[in-house]
């Protein structure tokens, strides 16, 4: 075996740096320290996420607390400040992304079992009170590390980590990615099943019609005689 020298690592980087960012945001809610904050930056960047979106009070650059343990990365990854984290989700939503928390409520999965949709944005809340209450209505779903020790949570900068690098490799891998139904293709489907089952039924009326008129030579009354030239197959399901 051979470590790679450093001028090796520069090379590989600067073909990986070609490479497409993933259709992954991060929206950090209230984050209050400014080394976490950097750490997140250069975690962000080495996962392939497109960008973060600073909310509340969580700092953001210039400033060198964050380009301690960001080295940089806050240079790379693309970033905005908002301060209502519940107007971006609201907008990020609308485009059609799945809105993930990392925190602990009832409703958690392990993170491990989690399957993403194509557009995902996970949130991050504060390292104590967690991610804000008035923000659990906007999500989609909701995912936690499990922890064997005394204490319940990571570092909050080292669980995006993990979290971060799950989310990459499932998208990266393309499955299994679940696709995220439309709204609007949902309703058009229900339409179209619906407006299906009644022209099957039609049919069949019709087919029961003609063989009674077959066998008995009588038509009902008030019969329509622009039925009468049909064929006794269900039509084509409508697409």
């Amino acid at each position: 075996m051979r470590k790679l020298t450093h001028e090796e690592l520069l090379a590989r980087q600067r073909t990986n740096r070609e490479a497409p960012r993933l259709p992954f945001s991060v929206l950090l809610n209230n984050i209050r320290s400014l080394h976490n904050v950097g750490s997140i930056f250069r975690t962000a960047d080495g996962a392939g996420v497109e960008k973060i979106y600073l909310c509340g009070i969580t700092g953001h650059p210039p400033d060198t607390k964050i380009t301690k343990t960001a080295l940089g990365a806050e240079k790379e990854v693309p970033w905005t400040y908002e301060r209502e984290a519940a107007i971006v989700l609201g907008k990020l939503k609308a485009e059609g992304y799945e809105i993930v928390l990392l925190e602990q409520l009832e409703q958690s999965v392990p993170y491990e079992a989690f399957t993403p949709s194509e557009r995902v944005c996970l949130v991050v809340g504060n390292e104590i009170e967690g991610v804000s209450d008035g923000l659990l209505p906007l999500c989609d779903r909701t995912i936690e590390i499990g922890m064997a020790g005394l204490k319940n949570s990571l570092n909050v900068s080292v669980a995006f980590g993990i979290a971060a690098f799950h989310i990459r490799n499932a998208l990266r891998n393309g499955y299994p990615v679940r696709r995220r139904a439309n709204p609007s293709e949902s309703l058009r489907r229900t339409s179209h099943a619906a407006r299906n089952d009644l022209t099957v039924k039609k049919a069949g009326e019709i087919c029961e019609t003609a063989a009674r008129i077959k066998k008995t030579g009588t038509r009902d009354a008030g019969h329509d005689d622009s039925h009468d030239r049909f064929s006794c197959r269900a039509p084509d399901p409508i697409l």
